[in-house]
């Protein structure tokens, strides 16, 4: 099976430590975010499990936890984008971003490696042509790293109105434009282009639409087929093979303006007090009343069919 670490909130960026435990450990638990007394609690053994799957704007703090993870399969997700400080507070600096890429990427392989930068969004100080040159030298960085770039445009989700209410959506016009040169920019650094629940309004301009984070890319990952159940994407127009995810919402502390995950600040710094990295849960510990129940958990490992 799968588990999945970035859908809700940055693990390696602010909680590697509780990770680092929960490997030890070998299990963690996760609330409900609907039905917070349903609990799900998942073996964390490679035996079971088959990949683990981040994204992650600052890998860095995992470096010294990789031991741990050796017997792991994984990708990773590093998301790398253009802002500064007025959009994504606690971001760190883009240069060393790109220095951390590279040595986890010669640590995992480049197979298991991507770089998103998404999503995008145009202002008077964040243009067009800020967005062609900060791609092409970020292209230029990478080039030998990976073999992957996700771009998304920006959604305006009630959170993101609410914490960045001067965002606009990107026109078609602008999408198409800066979308047919980033394919062009990525391609000529080794990469292909795959828009992330943006349709496949770009296909023809040579991306790959098929989803960002799919069972074929855990396999090359990995180098081994994998036996996975059937499963819709997390959003209607999202291919992705998301699912088991150990995070919780409203605790990520980058505090990124465009945020889908994140309520208001004060509210994520709230729950982030919570956090205690000798739970087995991310936020909080056991509650009366909780219902525990135990994941079936199967390796989904094809063994006949390794990849060449």
């Amino acid at each position: 099976m799968i588990i999945n670490t970035g859908q809700r909130t940055d693990i390696p960026a602010f909680y590697s430590r509780w990770f680092a435990n929960r490997l030890r450990e070998g299990s963690v638990c996760v609330r409900n975010p609907f039905n917070p007394s349903q609990v799900s609690r998942y073996r964390l053994d490679p035996s079971v499990v088959d990949a683990i799957g981040f994204c992650t704007k600052n890998p860095s703090p995992m470096f010294v936890y990789m031991d741990l993870l050796k017997d792991y399969g994984q990708y990773w997700y590093v998301t790398i984008t253009p802002y500064g400080h007025d959009i994504e507070p606690n971001v760190p600096d883009k240069h060393r971003l790109l220095d951390d890429f590279r040595r986890l990427s010669d640590i995992v392989g480049i197979d298991a490696i991507g770089w998103r930068y998404d999503p995008i969004f145009i202002s008077d100080k964040y243009s067009m042509d800020y967005h062609l040159r900060a791609f092409e030298k970020m292209t230029a960085e990478l080039d030998g790293y990976t073999r992957t770039a996700v771009i998304s445009f920006i959604d305006l989700y009630p959170k993101v109105r609410r914490n960045f209410p001067e965002a606009r959506e990107v026109p078609k016009e602008q999408r198409l434009f800066l979308g047919k040169a980033f394919i062009d920019m990525a391609a000529a650094h080794g990469m292909t282009v795959r828009p992330c629940a943006e349709g496949d309004e770009l296909a023809g301009y040579g991306a790959d639409c098929g989803g960002c984070m799919r069972i074929s890319d855990y396999e090359k990952a990995i180098g081994k087929r994998l036996n996975a159940p059937k499963k819709k994407g997390a959003r209607a127009e999202c291919a992705c093979y998301l699912s088991c995810d150990i995070g919780a919402y409203n605790t990520c502390r980058h505090l990124c303006r465009y945020c889908y995950a994140n309520a208001e600040p004060e509210k994520v710094l709230q729950r982030s007090r919570l956090h205690d990295p000798d739970s087995p849960f991310l936020i909080g510990n056991y509650m009366d009343g909780d219902i525990i129940h135990d994941v079936p958990q199967v390796s989904w490992i094809e063994e006949q069919e390794n990849l060449i």
